[in-house]
C-alpha cells in the first residue's frame, strides 16, 4: 500500500511538473502565442516566473526529496528555472525583466563565495584542530568530523573537505600505527575477506590504469588524464578506506557504542538510546531493510547474517560516504568475536 502511494504521488508531482513546463512553452512558443497573449503581457510574464522560478523547483525537490526541503538546491533550481524563462520567453516581453536573472545569478554567486569563504575559514584553523585532535588522542575517524564542526560549522562542503582531510591521512600517514586492542575492542573484518578484496581490486585498477591509459591517450588526451585522476584517486580512497578498517574496530567507551566500517559509514550509539538488541538466530532471521537499517557487516564472497541488530528509541544520525549524513533506526552488526561484544553489552 505504501508503494502505491508512493508511485501515485510520483507520477502526480511529474505530472504537474509536465503541465508546469509544457503550458509555459506553448503560451510563449506555439503558433497560438500572438492569439492567446494580450497587448500588456507584465502579469502572464511575472506568472510564468513563479511557475518555472518557484513553482517547478519545489515540484522537483519534492520528486527528489520527498519532504525535506533545503534552501541550497531550492536556490539552485530557482536560478536554473530563470534562466530557462530568459531563452523561453521572447525578448519583446521579457525586456522589463532582464535585470531578474541578473540578480539571481548575482545571489548563487555570493552564495558560492560564502561557501569558499567557509573553505578557507577552514584552512585557518586546521592546525588548530589537529593540535585539539592530537591532545584528546582520540580517532581522528570519529574526532575531526566534530572537530570541524564544531570550529568552524556543519556545511556539507566542509563535512565533505573533512571526509577527504581523512582519506588523505589513512591513505599516508597511518602506517606506523597498530590497531587498539583490550576488551573493549571489536574487530569487524579479520574473519572475512574483505581486505583481500579490497587488494584484488586495486590490483586490477593498476593493471587496467598501465594497459588502457596509453590507448585511450591515442584517442583522448583529457579522456586519458581524466581516467588517470579517477584511478588514482579510487587506489588512494580503497588504500585508506582499508587503514580505516584496521585501526578503527568496533568499541565501547563511557556509555557509548562506536561503529565504523572503513571510510564509508560510521554510527555512534549511546546506551540509553538502545531499544532493543537481538542475538544469534532472531538477527539473522531478520530481514534487513537498508533504508532504516545500516548494516556493518564485511564483505566476503558470499552474503553473509549479522551477529546482533541493534534497535534504537529513535532514529540515529550516521555518517556516510564523502560527509553525507543519513538517519537510521537500527543497525546490523557481524563481529570476529560476537560472544566476547555480547558478555560486554550484557554486563553493561
Amino acid at each position: 500500500m505504501i508503494a502505491i502511494q508512493r508511485d501515485r504521488r510520483f507520477y502526480t508531482l511529474l505530472f504537474l511538473l509536465f503541465l508546469v513546463l509544457c503550458s509555459n512553452t506553448l503560451l510563449y512558443r506555439s503558433p497560438l502565442t500572438p492569439l492567446l497573449l494580450p497587448t500588456d503581457t507584465n502579469w502572464i510574464v511575472v506568472g510564468s516566473l513563479i511557475d518555472l522560478a518557484v513553482v517547478a523547483p519545489l515540484l522537483i525537490l519534492f520528486l527528489k526529496r520527498g519532504r525535506k526541503i533545503t534552501v541550497k538546491p531550492f536556490i539552485t533550481w530557482m536560478i536554473s528555472g530563470l534562466v530557462f524563462a530568459r531563452f523561453l520567453i521572447p525578448s519583446a516581453y521579457f525586456e522589463p525583466f532582464t535585470y531578474v536573472p541578473i540578480a539571481a545569478i548575482g545571489i548563487e554567486v555570493f552564495i558560492l563565495l560564502a561557501e569558499l569563504g567557509l573553505v578557507a575559514l577552514l584552512i585557518w584553523r586546521l592546525p588548530g584542530i589537529i593540535r585539539w585532535i592530537k591532545s584528546h588522542e582520540e580517532s581522528p575517524l570519529y574526532s575531526l568530523p566534530s572537530a570541524v564542526e564544531k570550529r568552524v560549522g556543519n556545511h556539507i562542503l566542509l563535512r565533505i573537505l573533512a571526509a577527504e582531510f581523512l582519506m588523505f591521512y589513512y591513505a599516508f600517514t597511518s602506517w606506523k600505527k597498530k590497531a587498539p586492542v583490550g576488551e573493549v575492542y571489536f574487530s569487524l573484518h579479520q574473519k572475512s575477506s574483505l581486505i583481500a578484496f579490497y587488494i584484488m581490486l586495486i590490483h586490477a585498477i593498476i593493471i587496467e590504469t598501465a594497459a588502457i591509459h596509453w590507448l585511450i591517450h591515442e584517442i583522448s588526451v583529457v579522456l586519458s588524464v581524466v581516467m588517470l585522476f579517477l584511478n588514482i584517486y579510487t587506489v588512494l580512497f580503497f588504500v585508506g578506506d582499508i587503514q580505516a578498517i584496521r585501526l578503527n574496530p568496533l568499541f565501547v567507551k563511557q556509555g557509548k557504542i562506536y561503529v565504523s566500517l572503513g571510510l564509508g559509514k560510521r554510527i555512534v550509539i549511546p546506551n540509553e538510546e538502545i531499544k532493543a538488541i537481538r542475538w544469534g538466530k532472531e538477527a539473522e532471521e531478520e530481514k534487513l531493510n537498508p533504508k532504516d537499517t545500516l548494516a556493518f557487516i564485511a564483505k566476503d564472497f558470499e552474503t553473509l547474517p549479522p551477529h546482533c541488530i541493534i534497535e534504537f528509541k529513535r532514529p540515529l544520525d550516521a555518517h556516510l560516504f564523502m560527509g553525507f549524513k543519513k538517519v537510521y533506526k537500527k543497525v546490523a552488526i557481524r563481529l570476529d568475536e560476537p560472544d566476547r561484544f555480547r558478555e560486554l553489552i550484557d554486563k553493561a
